[in-house]
């Protein structure tokens, strides 16, 4: 459980006396983060708890869980609310009102022997379907009153197959496409579908792109894979995007963003694969619709295949032949600016040398909202399912810090890397404290070109020691050739126990990989 007090479930150790972990962060926005990032490297099966003060506890927090929301992330809010009494008094602020637009479910405990179904029912919301935040909120003067023997059970996690009509309607197209193209979302990951993917895109021998949500459910050392679509993507991606002509989403919304792809859709055929049939045709219209969990999709999908395809479709060669020549095109017009030597440090180079150094088996990375997400989503390759943790919609500064110290609470043998600018720790920087107090050793990269982005907003600060004030490590970096050693002291001090800030002195370089302007 993680959060702010006051709340009596901090206060009078309930949580703790309950065998809960309880987590007091810097700012509730924070706490909400962490537990984002523990259901999304858990694939949803770790649902936490979030709890927090009535009043401006729930004002500070509403932030955190709106960016679940929008993230499809499962969380439970466990808020403190005003007494009865005081409940629809003007000014005071109302979860129960105010979360309905950011929560799946969201209601007031208001009778001690409702708690159990309560709760139940927050946990069967967040854990079911699309995945989203609910809410109980328990008004102060209910917290205080006597429960008798509760006899509670864990929720269940159900998942729902697709029509097999739809299924074979959707296998047509594909066999019948000369040039498919498979975009992976967020739902494989939920669903654990990163086998039957890797085995339809090597059936069809079609390229693969995913989300920035979605990066990591392919692997991007695959010879048929495209990267992650964003605002800034590989060349290739583009390149394959707009040749297409069936497009095949799966496990993703279709969301217009500037954070995402933006399908072509003249002379081409669209299948959308969701869970959540409130996605369909919302902002993007498809020719075929296939409703259901996207693990169980694939595996439909395959096995409809696999009888009606050879083994060698004669194009393989030829896909992953093109699909290198662009990239390693794309690669050389930017090897410049990724191995440079420059000073101040271009911030390219501190991707590409974390790209190099880091071990891709071990690691879950992040970066956060702005140029640090843009540096990172195109050049750092990702390999195994679950080892980068993206995001799909215009995001909170500082996310990301919440996010790793998430991952590394329930994954605590990897290595978890955050890559962050001068804005962004500014927002949310105080929460590396929490890491130290709560032994949650991430490795925190910041970004310091002394402004914010290109806002032209001058920022200042020597985070390195702000980091060792905090009673964690912290390291200035100005020559780039020191950067790779740099990052192998954090891994290690990481393995050591001790939470790591290295602060790279950057140029104020915001060029962007954008194939869709060239």
């Amino acid at each position: 459980m993680i959060g702010f007090p006051s709340n009596p479930l901090f206060d009078d150790n309930a949580a703790e006396e309950a065998g809960i972990r309880p987590i007091v962060v810097r700012q509730e926005r924070t706490g909400a983060h962490m537990l984002d990032g523990i259901a999304r490297v858990t694939s949803g099966d770790q649902v936490e708890a979030f709890a927090c003060q009535h009043g401006p506890g729930t004002e500070n927090s509403v932030g955190g869980i709106a960016q679940a929301y929008a993230e499809s992330a499962p969380v439970v809010a466990l808020p403190a609310g005003y007494s009865r009494a005081k409940t629809n008094t003007d000014p005071k602020f109302s979860s129960l009102i105010n979360y309905q637009a950011v929560t799946k479910t969201t209601e007031q405990l208001t009778d001690p022997d409702a708690v159990g179904e309560t709760i139940r029912r927050a946990f069967q919301a967040a854990r079911n379907g699309r995945q989203r935040p609910g809410l109980v909120e328990i008004p102060k003067d209910v917290f205080r009153m006597e429960v008798g023997d509760i006899d509670y059970e864990p929720t269940s996690s159900t998942r729902s197959g697709p029509d097999p009509d739809a299924v074979e309607a959707a296998a047509d197209a594909l066999v019948d496409a000369d040039e498919p193209v498979i975009y992976a979302g967020q739902g494989v990951h939920y669903a654990k579908g990163w086998e039957p993917l890797k085995e339809l895109a090597e059936l069809l021998e079609a390229p693969v792109a995913t989300s920035l949500n979605g990066k990591s459910a392919f692997p991007e050392d695959h010879p048929l894979s495209l990267g992650a679509g964003s605002k800034s993507e590989p060349r290739q991606l583009n390149h394959f995007l707009h040749k297409a002509d069936v497009l095949f989403g799966i496990g993703c919304s279709f969301t217009k963003t500037a954070y995402g792809i933006t399908p072509p859709t003249e002379d081409n055929t669209i299948i959308h694969s969701t869970n959540d049939p409130g996605d369909v045709d919302k902002d993007v219209k498809s020719e075929l619709a296939v409703i259901g969990d996207a693990k169980l999709t694939l595996e439909a999908l395959v096995e409809e295949i696999e009888g009606r395809v050879d083994d060698d479709r004669g194009r393989y060669d030829d896909v992953v032949s093109e699909i290198a020549s662009v990239r390693e095109e794309w690669l050389d017009d930017w090897s410049d600016v990724l191995t440079s030597n420059e000073t101040p440090i271009n911030p390219y180079r501190v991707v590409y040398e974390l790209d190099k150094t880091l071990d891709k088996d071990e690691i879950i990375a992040t970066a956060d909202a702005g140029n640090a997400r843009d540096f990172m989503a195109p050049f750092f390759e990702v390999t195994e399912p679950l080892s980068y943790v993206g995001w799909g919609k215009t995001t909170q500064l500082g996310y990301g810090l919440g996010l790793m110290m998430g991952a590394k609470l329930a994954k605590p043998e990897k290595t978890c890397v955050h890559v962050m600018g001068d804005g962004a720790i500014g927002m949310v920087g105080m929460d590396f404290e929490t890491a130290v107090r709560e032994d949650i050793p991430i490795i925190e990269i910041v970004l310091n070109n002394f402004e914010m982005a290109s806002y032209d907003t001058p920022f200042s600060g020597h985070y390195a020691d702000f980091a060792e004030s905090m009673g964690g490590y912290g390291e200035r970096i100005e020559d780039p050739d020191e950067i790779a050693d740099a990052i192998e002291r954090a891994v290690q001090k990481n393995e050591e126990g001790t939470p790591v800030l290295l602060e790279f002195i950057t140029a104020k370089y915001t060029e962007l990989s954008r194939p869709d302007l060239e």
